[in-house]
């Protein structure tokens, strides 16, 4: 199963080490394929900049540890839009997880519990340890 992560799970688990977070990447990384697309990436580095600058090295540092595909977020979507969410920033993420046909979008960004798709499936960290 391909699992792609939000910014946010990046970011929690580069700043805030939880053990519920470590527990998400240990159980994708063993049992599924993760998934980073090119925006979460660029997301993580605008994010940590502002809110923890002292902390930029550390990407690179975790992102280096992690057995990850990375793929690309088209930078613009063609046609009409294939669903709706609150926060245009977060379509071009939701639109690469469907584009690469993953199955699994695991966010803690309560914006995309209330988008109405087929696939992925979106869970929180939670309810992903819970179901997987």
């Amino acid at each position: 199963m391909r699992v792609m992560v939000d910014t946010n799970i990046l970011f929690s688990a580069i700043v805030f080490r939880s053990q519920k977070i470590n527990s998400v990447f240990e159980k994708i990384t063993t049992n599924h394929t993760l998934v980073i697309c090119s925006y979460v990436v660029d997301e993580l580095y605008k994010v940590v900049n502002r809110k923890r600058p002292d902390l930029q090295d550390a990407i690179v540092g975790f992102l280096s540890k992690l057995s990850f595909e990375y793929v690309f977020s088209p930078e613009t979507q063609k046609g009409e839009k294939l669903f709706f969410i609150r926060d245009d920033g977060d379509y071009a993420i939701l639109h690469t997880a469907i584009v690469e046909d993953v199955d699994v979008f695991v966010t803690g960004d309560k914006d995309f519990y209330a988008v109405e798709i087929e696939r992925p499936e979106i869970l929180s960290p939670t309810d992903f340890l819970t179901k997987y």
